[in-house]
């Protein structure tokens, strides 16, 4: 689906300043820098990546799960909203 590769495209810049900032805590790992201030390189990364998932997820909900609902199969919007249940569950932990 087109609106899925262009949520994809949209989000590439932020997984990859995501990846910096995990690749700089590796370093900071590395170099014995302070405790604290890893820490806070992880949440600020954490941050990050439930933004994104945050962004995808709302994506999908307005154009795959918009797109199920309108095909009114009943089997199909279950599975839809079985997943969605899943993923706001995982996103809950």
């Amino acid at each position: 689906m087109k609106n899925e590769n262009t949520t994809h495209t949209e989000n590439k810049s932020r997984v990859s300043r995501i990846e910096g900032q995990v690749r700089a805590v590796n370093r900071m790992i590395d170099d014995g820098e302070y405790c604290v201030d890893i820490i806070t390189q992880i949440q600020a990364a954490r941050s990050a990546l439930q933004s994104v998932s945050k962004i995808i997820l709302e994506k999908h909900l307005k154009h795959c799960v918009a797109a199920t609902l309108k095909e009114q199969n009943e089997a199909d919007i279950d599975e839809k909203l079985a997943e969605i249940m899943t993923v706001i569950k995982r996103m809950g932990k």
